[in-house]
């Protein structure tokens, strides 16, 4: 789309954000959350609920968030659906104005919550043409400014958005990990009890931060063990001096190419040691890398609540939440890896194990936080490894 086409001024006065993408594409808007300009990779996220957990999910950081559903902000905000201290994601892109929240569990609205974290948003755009332009042509680089004077520089804005190098090749998990390690021991939520406390734990699991979200740790501390977390640098030879039982290689986000510079070598001396190793997301893209195989960038990426993916250890179709724009190449895989997931949307790879070795890993979240549970059922496959391994 040519700029030359498209008018630079706001259709009314009533304007106080725009949306400016790479190719000069244009959507008008009211500002959401907190004033000001950000770039990053425009998606979009299919889920229907789970909002504030998509936000915070470290992995979205360098991405700005198109919400396919559109309601988004009716049940507010708390401070235990929050997956990290603060938001990850860039900005969000919301087709409805925020309505009051109406939910026994908000403490507040959206937009409060988004203008207290500094987190920048655009509400009244056409979402579900923004979503084909990103699934016809890719994820797209773009700047959300939110003014409440409705003056904007669209020359700059483009020139911006154009000039942001984009997610591939960029390593994020530094930005996103925690700098000292850590010791996790709060379990699953329930309505009736809130977030459990898991009993004296017999089985020591340390996980690699590459940008954890705390559902993972929740999951992981509920199947009855102790969890300590370290950063994304940690050496081998720090992991190991734990003693670990178990192994986990978090979820994050960027480039697992990019990352994998520091962490292949050191997941490398890891599977040497034979201890149970389990990788999600960016955990198990690097671990594919670290085998020999190879990695791409999606043309779209799988961002939602509804991928069914089948298990091909047990024959079933389970529905998974995703939320990845990079993908393990299928066939690349070396010999010795055997495929356990796939896609029933594209095809692609989600899952894999090392023959004979107690490794396995999935593209997608087990740990839901939003979506189903249909797949918890991986973390207890990990403690039941960890116990045959003791």
């Amino acid at each position: 789309m040519s700029d030359r086409n498209i008018s630079h001024i706001p259709p009314h006065k009533a304007i106080t954000a725009v949306l400016v993408l790479g190719d000069g594409s244009l959507f008008w808007g009211y500002g959401v959350g907190a004033s000001g300009n950000i770039v990053g990779e425009v998606c979009f996220n299919t889920a229907i609920t789970g909002y504030q957990e998509i936000l915070t999910d470290p992995s979205y950081a360098g991405q700005i968030i198109t919400f396919t559903f559109p309601h988004i902000g009716n049940v507010g905000t708390n401070m235990q659906d929050m997956e990290n201290q603060h938001p990850a994601a860039r900005g969000l892109i919301i087709r409805e104005d925020i309505t009051a929240p109406s939910n026994y569990r908000s403490r507040d609205s959206l937009n409060d919550w988004c203008r207290e974290q500094g987190l920048v948003g655009i509400a009244g755009i056409d979402t579900r043409r923004l979503t084909r332009l990103i699934r016809l042509n890719g994820a797209p680089n773009g700047v959300i400014s939110h003014n409440p004077d409705g003056n904007f520089d669209i020359p700059a804005l483009i020139k911006q958005a154009r000039g942001w190098p984009g997610l591939e090749g960029m390593d994020l998990a530094r930005q996103v990990s925690c700098t000292e390690s850590y010791d996790w021991d709060e379990g699953c939520w329930s309505l009736k009890d809130g977030f459990s406390k898991p009993e004296e734990p017999e089985f020591h699991i340390v996980a690699v931060d590459y940008g954890i979200k705390r559902n993972i740790l929740r999951c992981l501390a509920t199947t009855g063990a102790r969890i300590t977390v370290v950063p994304a640098t940690t050496s081998a030879e720090d992991i190991l001096s734990r003693k670990p039982d178990g192994i986990f290689l978090s979820n994050g986000p960027g480039d697992p190419a990019a990352t994998g510079i520091y962490a292949i070598p050191v997941i490398q001396k890891l599977l040497e040691s034979n201890i149970p190793l389990f990788g999600i997301c960016l955990g198990y893209q690097m671990l594919a890398l670290a085998i020999g195989a190879k990695t791409a960038k999606m043309h779209q990426g799988h961002r939602g609540a509804n991928h069914p993916v089948k298990d091909f250890t047990t024959g079933k179709v389970e529905i998974t939440s995703m939320n990845h724009g990079f993908m393990v190449e299928k066939d690349s895989l070396p010999g010795g890896a055997k495929i356990s997931h796939i896609s029933l949307f594209d095809g692609s790879l989600c899952g894999f194990e090392l023959t004979g070795r107690p490794v396995f890993s999935v593209q997608y979240h087990p740990e839901a936080s939003p979506g189903p549970q249909d797949s918890h059922y991986l973390f207890g496959r990990f403690m039941e490894m960890i116990e045959q391994h003791a």
